[in-house]
Order: C-alpha cells, then structure tokens, then sequence
C-alpha cells in the first residue's frame, strides 16, 4: 500500500519500487524496435541534464534522437549528477554561465531538458536566465515533494539536508517564467506522481505516460513528446495533443471519440 507522507503526497507503492529495474529494461529494450519517427525541429540549442546518480550515458539515447530531429544537443558536461557539491546557488551559477555561453554562440534561446533531480536544475536555471531560456521540458521531477512522497534515496540528499531548507525548498516549488512541460507517470515507483504537477497556467502542462521512472529517458513515449515540444515555433507555445489513433477517425462514432488524458 502506498505510504502517505507529511507533505501530503503518497509515495510509490513497494511493489512499483521493486519493479523499477525490470519495466526499465523492458522500455529500454522497446526503445530500440521502436523509435519514434524523428520530427522536423528548427536546429536551436537543447542542453540535456541526468537524473541523481546518472550521467551521459544515460542520456545518451535522448540526445541522439533529437539530434536526428534537427536539433543541436548538448550533454550537461559535469559527469555523473551526485548533486551540488557546495552552496547551491554558488554551484547553479556555472550551470546558469554554460546556458548564457550555448545563447550567445548561437545566438538563439536554449530549451532545457532535465530528468528527476536535472529537471529541478533545469527549472532553476530558467528562473536565473529567461532571456535565455526557450522552454522547459522535466521528466518524472517532483519539485512538489522533495522530502516527502518519494523513494529516490529520499531526494532529500539531493543537496544536502542541510541545505535543502524550507526556504529552498518553497523556492523550488516556483514555476519558472518560460513555457513549461512536466511529463510524469502515475506508474512511476520512485517519486510521487502528484509532487510532478505543474499548478494550471497559460503556458504550463502536464503530460502524462505510461513508464517506469528509471526507464523515462528511454521510453518512446517519452521522446516522441519532447521532440514534439521543443519543434514547436519559439514564441508560440501550444499545450501537447496526442496523435489521434487511427482506430478512432473523425468520423468515427461520438462514444470512440474521448478526448485524450491530460
């Protein structure tokens, strides 16, 4: 049974976190027979961020499916994301100087892709730098439930729990003033579900998959839907819609035609 925390959010049930590993394979292998069919995107910048205890590697299939979209990608360049190893603010300030850097030399706003805890970099980052910053796109981050409401060695340890203040940690919860996606599983069995949504506002979204939360940088889903998000026009942000199946046309009778979750 799921565990309700103090902040309100129940974490993932055992039986989900147990079965993390395996669904991560399964969509792994999956991504592999079925990659999406890349879209055509307008070559800007995107800097990818890894989740806690990930790195390039990780990552690695998520950039190359954009490259092949037309996008130039970049890695987030500090290895393996053990968290920031001194003052927040002190070390999100050369993660901040690198998307000012990338802006610059391309002359063109940088969409930011972060997965769990890189997404939380990725939010942070855009608030720093808007005039930067194209959009936002985070995978399975729960910026709502740090503390509470999660399995992942209990984020807390992302910066420390010294740092991880009431303070922070309300500052954390702030949207970032650029067009945002939040993508989350309700099957994920490492972070709460709920602590990944983003409050309604015009140019915020949530998109929700079907995925482990190890297997999110894989899943075909998933990059489908951040490829389709980073190739929209800049400056005309539009909330996703899923590809209408094929099995339910236009002309299809009014009880086949539900409107997808969102």
């Amino acid at each position: 049974m799921p565990v309700t925390t103090a902040f309100g959010f129940p974490a993932p049930s055992l039986a989900l976190l147990a079965s993390e590993p395996l669904r991560a394979l399964f969509e792994f292998c999956s991504s592999h027979v079925g990659t999406p069919t890349p879209v055509e995107g307008d070559g800007h910048p995107v800097i990818v961020y890894p989740g806690l205890g990930a790195g390039a590697m990780n990552m690695s299939q998520l950039r190359s499916y954009l490259r092949s979209c037309n996008f130039r990608v970049f890695d987030w360049d500090l290895g393996v994301n053990t968290g920031p190893d001194r003052d927040f603010d002190e070390w999100l300030a050369g993660l901040v100087q690198r998307v000012r850097e990338v802006h610059g030399k391309h002359g063109r706003k940088v969409s930011l892709v972060g997965w769990s805890l890189g997404g939380i970099y990725a939010r942070e980052i855009a608030k720093c730098c808007p005039e930067a910053v194209r959009q936002v796109v985070t995978l399975a981050t729960p910026h709502n439930s740090l503390r509470g409401g999660n399995h992942a060695g209990t984020l807390v340890k992302l910066m420390g729990a010294a740092q991880l203040s009431p303070e922070l940690e309300a500052r954390l919860r702030v949207r970032p003033p650029v067009p945002i996606t939040s993508i989350y599983s309700r099957s994920d069995g490492m972070v709460s579900w709920r602590g990944c949504l983003e409050p309604r506002a015009p140019e915020a979204e949530n998109v929700p998959v079907h995925a482990s939360h190890l297997g999110m940088p894989t899943h075909p889903d998933v990059l489908r839907i951040v490829a389709d998000r980073l190739a929209q026009p800049e400056g005309r942000w539009r909330p996703y819609r899923r590809p209408r199946s094929p099995l339910t046309p236009a002309s299809a009778p009014s009880r086949l035609r539900k409107s997808p979750a969102r």
